[in-house]
């Protein structure tokens, strides 16, 4: 399987791809932990079909650390005990964020203020960045078709 069009390989996907690189250096870079932020691209990915992003993240996560017990549940984190109150906090509103065409209103503000006892501001504006950012990421994978399987952990520095 090929991709429509190779994001790598064409000058104006290569540099929009280059600027929204640097813009995720400052989410990566911020104070959210590295767990959220692994969990929360897995979890957008994963309601948007984005197989991409899914194989890239779950293989990110677990060499990072994350166990394969966490990294099966985050589909469905709202049943399972092993994610901490913050996680949630952090997973819901990159449910509710992802999905805003599926809600009249699209973030709840119990939803916002659950992330707010939980997050500092500066947390804040990583976290609705990194939403923000990974929906780009799978908009662009689904919409080319951008196969997934084949992702090595650091690919991309």
């Amino acid at each position: 399987m090929d991709a429509r069009l190779n994001l790598f390989g064409n000058r104006a996907a290569a540099t929009f791809l280059k600027h929204i690189n640097t813009a995720g250096k400052v989410v990566s870079d911020s104070t959210l932990p590295t767990t959220t932020q692994e969990l929360v691209k897995l979890r957008a990915s994963q309601i948007n079909g984005c197989g991409f992003c899914t194989d890239m993240h779950t293989k990110e996560a677990a060499h990072a650390g994350e166990t394969s017990v966490r990294l099966n549940l985050v589909a469905a984190w709202r049943e399972a005990t092993v994610f901490t109150d913050a996680e949630r906090a952090a997973l819901e509103l990159t449910e509710q964020g992802t999905r805003i065409a599926d809600a009249a209103g699209g973030v709840t503000d119990e939803t916002w203020a659950n992330a707010a006892k939980h997050y500092d501001e500066d947390q804040l504006a990583s976290l609705v960045s990194l939403i923000a950012l990974i929906n780009a990421y799978n908009r662009l994978n689904v919409i080319v078709q951008q196969p997934a399987g084949e992702y090595r952990v650091g690919q991309f520095g």
